[in-house]
């Protein structure tokens, strides 16, 4: 097997759950950690080759149960932005403090680790000055960017001063097929499709003319394969994203086209504390030049592909 025994936490939500579909055929076994406080059970494959724990990554025991066992480790679960704001302890006892365990944890315990690939996030750039935004810029305004840029330090402390194989990416904005509209946390994307299945009008926050750099799923599933891989992404920070940007009044539009919805409405309503970036255009050039990656989903595209995973999943 190509990963051998691997850790996933977050497992149970979006992004993990996927990756995990996307990992099981090449690894010998998946350990995955959840909360299940934002994710759902049923999105974990059933499987004889994955071990799943409901439990907080904040757990020590568990961690040092796990760890000896597992040679790559994806972590992936956060306490989202959404909460951030209003439950500032909650962001830093799961993201900062919940981050160092794992590592903590990843060095005293895991005597075979190959790779600790750390999922960042493009809110670390807030409403960036310079765009497109490479990984050299920051601009820390959300406690979700605190806590999450914070961690990001902490891999490159245990990198530097522990030779810790750790990789770190930053996403920006993913979305596509297993992203349920059920969960109250999920993004605009899913969002929207809800908003069109059960007749109502798709919310926007703010004039709708705000930017976003949405990256499909699958190519951000390749992005982790690559870094969990390549020798050259130890120690390293990516960004995942397409350099396009979208305003959310477009995407409302695409969603109404894409499923033939003419007649749903836009709404427009006053932004939440969160919503304090204006543009969003994420330069990924590092992760193409160094590791070769390609961007494969134009944003028509991946709408199309989670359009048709929803009818299917979830009967829009």
């Amino acid at each position: 097997m190509i990963l051998g025994r691997v850790l996933v936490t977050g497992g149970a939500g979006f992004i993990g759950s996927q990756l995990i579909r996307k990992i099981l055929p090449i690894s010998q076994h998946i350990y995955v950690i959840d909360n299940l406080s934002t994710g759902r059970r049923e999105a974990i494959p059933n499987s004889p080759k994955i071990t799943f724990i409901e439990e907080d990554i904040t757990n020590k025991k568990v961690l040092q149960s796990i760890m000896p066992k597992v040679e790559y480790v994806f972590h992936l679960a956060c306490s989202n932005i959404i909460k951030s704001v209003n439950d500032l302890d909650l962001d830093f006892h799961t993201n900062l403090f919940g981050g160092f365990l794992m590592l903590q944890s990843a060095y005293s315990h895991c005597s075979n680790l190959k790779r600790f690939v750390y999922t960042s996030t493009a809110s670390v750039y807030g409403d960036a000055a310079i765009l497109p935004t490479s990984e050299s810029y920051y601009n820390i305004e959300l406690p979700y960017a605190a806590s999450k840029f914070s961690t990001e330090h902490y891999c490159s402390v245990y990198y530097h001063m522990y030779q810790l194989p750790v990789s770190v990416l930053r996403l920006s904005n993913v979305f596509g097929s297993g992203q349920t509209t059920s969960n109250p946390y999920c993004g605009v994307v899913a969002k929207f499709f809800e908003a069109v299945r059960k007749n109502q009008p798709l919310i926007i926050y703010g004039d709708g003319e705000q930017t976003r750099d949405f990256t499909f799923i699958e190519d951000v599933l390749e992005a982790f394969l690559l870094v969990a891989m390549e020798e050259r992404a130890i120690g390293q920070v990516y960004n995942i994203g397409t350099r396009v940007e979208t305003s959310i009044l477009k995407l409302a539009k695409e969603v109404k086209k894409i499923t033939e919805s003419p007649k749903s409405l836009i709404e427009f309503k006053q932004k939440r504390p969160v919503d304090i970036v204006r543009r969003r255009n994420i330069d990924s050039s590092k992760l193409q030049r160094e590791l070769q990656w390609k961007i494969k989903y134009s944003l028509s595209e991946g709408l199309e592909k989670t359009f048709q995973w929803l009818k299917e999943e979830e009967g829009l």
